[in-house]
């Protein structure tokens, strides 16, 4: 199995950060201090085809990868946030290694718990056409003109420009592999859950993050009339103190 890229550093309670498909590890820069300096031991890493982890040359399981790296670190239990598709995987992990997740922070998280809406459908099709076309500008425009919301700065569309551009340019350039999928039940997490969104985001996601509250045991949802799809970067300042305030609950 491949080792996912990562970093680890700080003491205290284990925090593990899962980032969104439209970035890789490097999206949790701001938050990376704030959480050691507020007395986690922070762990991040990189999806395979992201960041530092070279693409899969057989089908894998994102939610096992997770876990085998945290083994191979020593991590027992800890705290999940997971950031849109790594959202997704967070509460995978959450469901199928119930024992090992305490708090799970879910920030407008991918799933597949409603149906698709009109606006990702209309996303999905243009970026399919721009795929097939290899134009990675105009891929990378669509998806942080799609993905960020009105509070993010040039600096901070740059950078996930950046982030996009080389996931794009792994995608463009691996084996074409389909992860693997393994069945799992909401019903099965016993972790406290914050589900965040940003009501700015397309509507798939919004109706995602209240069917996600609605289906995880133990489960609110705090929705945030300021943010797009990845307020952690968009606007850190404004969200950190709700990171902070769940993790430090208890």
């Amino acid at each position: 199995m491949t080792l996912l890229s990562h970093d680890t550093a700080g003491n205290g309670p284990d925090v593990v950060l899962f980032h969104s498909s439209v970035c890789d590890r490097r999206m949790w820069n701001a938050q990376w201090d704030t959480l050691i300096d507020a007395g986690f031991r922070v762990t991040r890493f990189d999806f395979r085809g992201f960041g530092e982890t070279p693409p899969p040359s057989e089908p894998w399981d994102n939610a096992a990868d997770v876990i085998a790296l945290l083994d191979s670190l020593g991590i027992g239990r800890f705290h999940a946030v997971g950031a849109s598709f790594g959202g997704r995987v967070a509460h995978q992990v959450a469901a199928r290694w119930p024992e090992r997740v305490e708090k799970l922070l879910l920030i407008c998280s991918a799933g597949t718990v409603v149906d698709g809406t009109p606006d990702l459908d209309a996303f999905d099709e243009r970026e399919e056409e721009l795929f097939e076309a290899h134009d990675l500008d105009a891929l990378v425009a669509l998806n942080v003109e799609t993905w960020l919301g009105p509070e993010a700065d040039q600096k901070t569309r740059d950078f996930v420009g950046d982030m996009q551009r080389h996931a794009f340019e792994v995608q463009f350039a691996a084996e074409d592999m389909e992860s693997l999928k393994p069945e799992f039940d909401l019903a099965d997490i016993s972790a406290e859950t914050l589900v965040v969104q940003g009501l700015h985001d397309l509507d798939f996601f919004v109706a995602t993050a209240k069917a996600l509250a609605e289906r995880i045991p133990n489960a609110r949802l705090v929705e945030l009339d300021w943010a797009g799809h990845l307020p952690t970067l968009e606007n850190p300042a404004k969200v950190e103190p709700l990171i902070l305030e769940f993790l430090r609950e208890g």
